[in-house]
């Protein structure tokens, strides 16, 4: 499930060529103050204010109109790792028939039944807000905007869900919403996108159900289950570096990213506004060089290699280098600039 490109250097500046691009800059300025407030915070909020009703979405209160990748591929943002190793779970004799046997009709029931019932659908006349960020995300990436449901769950998560035949939706966690600003959660719902951007749909539906049930299954379930497990949460730590580029694509700030991974670590309301994120990062810098001994590297791979997600410090150091990588500053170089009429 943050305005300079790096904790020092400042965003890529982006060249306009048309005369009314600064006229559009200050008109969309104007908005954002007439919508967010003049100090806004960006906080996340669902009230129902008067100049919101008219409106189909609401998007992030931005200082410029955010970019669009209009001709985007997913292939444009994989992570290395995640291509490595979705190469090497494909090459695995018998695993299409083996996710077929389990993903079965019955179980896709279950688990969309379960999401329909127990949670709220968001739309343009429910949490509309919220259906806002997700539809200019969607935009943003290049992607249809999948269903949005909210759950009521302690625990802060968001998770995508991908059933055959079915039309794909995201799960948002009402403690995650109460702990992220209003951009952070948009950064969250683009990096669930990320992973239907990649077709990584399916494979997280069949890789929850293949680590949590196939053990069920007697002697060859087994044997099957122990085979691909490592291989399955080695593709899916991978997979989740590939989605916080996503997120940072329609965030375009890497201090929104790393921020959301630094208050899943260790953040709640009443503290977050003292939290740090330049800290954070020197954090996950002292990691790597904690761990860059033998012995070091040995507790690392122990500490990770079980886990479905990369630490955290881990990935807020990836969002960090990519954000100043040649690659990302060709996107970014590559993208248009949304009008700023359209968000009215």
């Amino acid at each position: 499930m943050a305005v300079t490109v790096s904790v020092s250097a400042p965003i890529l500046p982006l060249c306009f060529h048309q005369s009314g691009e600064q006229s559009s800059r200050l008109a969309y300025i104007q908005q954002k103050r007439l919508i967010c407030g003049r100090n806004s915070r960006s906080s996340i909020g669902f009230g129902a204010e008067k100049v919101r009703k008219s409106r189909v979405r609401a998007p992030v209160c931005r200082a410029v109109p955010p970019l669009l990748f209009k001709d985007l591929d997913a292939d444009d943002f994989r992570h290395p790792l995640d291509k490595q190793n979705t190469l090497l779970l494909r090459a695995i004799p018998g695993l299409n028939e083996f996710g077929k046997a389990l993903l079965g009709s019955a179980t896709e029931q279950i688990m969309l039944l379960e999401n329909i019932g127990t949670s709220v659908l968001v739309s343009k006349n429910q949490l509309s807000d919220l259906h806002g960020l997700l539809v200019e995300a969607a935009e943003i990436l290049n992607i249809e905007a999948p269903d949005l449901y909210v759950r009521q769950s302690p625990v802060p998560n968001a998770y995508t869900l991908a059933i055959s035949g079915k039309k794909p939706f995201i799960v948002v966690h009402t403690s995650l919403i109460e702990l992220l600003t209003r951009q952070e959660l948009q950064a969250v719902l683009a990096h669930e996108l990320g992973h239907l951007k990649c077709d990584h749909g399916v494979w997280l539906t069949f890789a929850n159900i293949l680590t949590l049930g196939a053990y069920t299954v007697p002697a060859f379930g087994q044997m099957i289950a122990r085979t691909l497990e490592e291989q399955m949460l080695r593709w899916l730590r991978s997979a989740e570096l590939t989605c916080d580029r996503a997120a940072l694509l329609v965030a375009q700030d890497p201090k929104i990213v790393v921020s959301v991974l630094m208050k899943l670590a260790g953040g709640c309301p009443s503290i977050a506004d003292q939290l740090n994120v330049d800290a954070f990062l020197e954090q996950a810098r002292s990691y790597d060089k904690a761990s860059s001994s033998p012995l070091g590297w040995y507790i690392r791979n122990a500490q990770t290699s079980q886990l479905s997600h990369p630490l955290p410090v881990l990935r807020a150091r990836e969002v960090d280098e990519w954000s100043r990588s040649l690659e990302y500053r060709s996107l970014l170089k590559r993208a248009n600039r949304i009008s700023t009429l359209e968000n009215v």
